[in-house]
């Protein structure tokens, strides 16, 4: 009995010991965690954008023939369509993203007949509250980013433009305080090369360093 009895203050100095080991070590992880939280800027809203190209003829017309269709590689000046006696051609190489037109329509000068992309020029536009890291990020930044449609991989590249202005068609209301929550749009830049699976129109999320 008195061999059993030594034994338990020794056995509860363990338990204390590996308790207070155990806090120190979770202590020290959320303080790692807080510190690299505290290095980056979380924006959720992104998503991944090309600017458009509208494919238009000068001098207007009837509609006669098209010759491209949605999701089409098209190369430069490749004829798109035909709009009066005008045929229309691809400026650059690209992806045709928009063929709403109809045969025998009629076209102004300048309205475009098609839409197409460059996918040489993807960015990822984040979309930023303005008390949520705004005033932190500059052009040149580091960011990692993540696509949704390809899950637990992720990507790099650096912030390419800042608005300089608010999109002041997606204000946000805030009820609790009753003030505008204006959003701006930042583009960030990324080796598209190196990430042909990225698409126009994925959404994905951003962590920008602070750096």
């Amino acid at each position: 009995q008195e061999k059993v009895a030594s034994k338990k203050p020794s056995s509860r100095r363990s338990i204390m010991i590996l308790s207070a080991v155990f806090f120190a070590v979770a202590g020290g992880v959320a303080l790692v965690y807080l510190w690299k939280a505290s290095e980056r800027i979380y924006v959720e809203k992104c998503q991944f954008e090309a600017d458009s190209i509208g494919l238009s003829s000068a001098s207007g017309g009837r509609l006669n023939a098209l010759y491209v269709k949605d999701g089409d590689m098209i190369n430069a000046n490749q004829p798109v369509a035909q709009v009066g006696n005008d045929i229309v051609k691809s400026k650059i190489a690209g992806v045709v993203i928009d063929v709403p037109s109809v045969i025998g329509a009629n076209f102004s000068p300048g309205q475009a007949v098609a839409t197409m992309i460059d996918p040489k020029g993807l960015r990822l536009d984040a979309q930023i509250d303005e008390d949520k890291g705004l005033s932190d990020v500059q052009v040149g930044q580091r960011v990692l980013f993540t696509a949704d449609a390809f899950p637990g991989k992720n990507y790099y590249g650096v912030v390419d433009s800042i608005s300089p202005t608010a999109r002041v068609a997606d204000v946000v209301f805030n009820i609790s305080s009753q003030r505008q929550e204006q959003e701006f749009d930042i583009k960030i830049r990324f080796d598209v090369s190196q990430y042909p699976e990225l698409k126009n129109g994925m959404s994905g999320k951003t962590w920008i360093y602070r750096d």
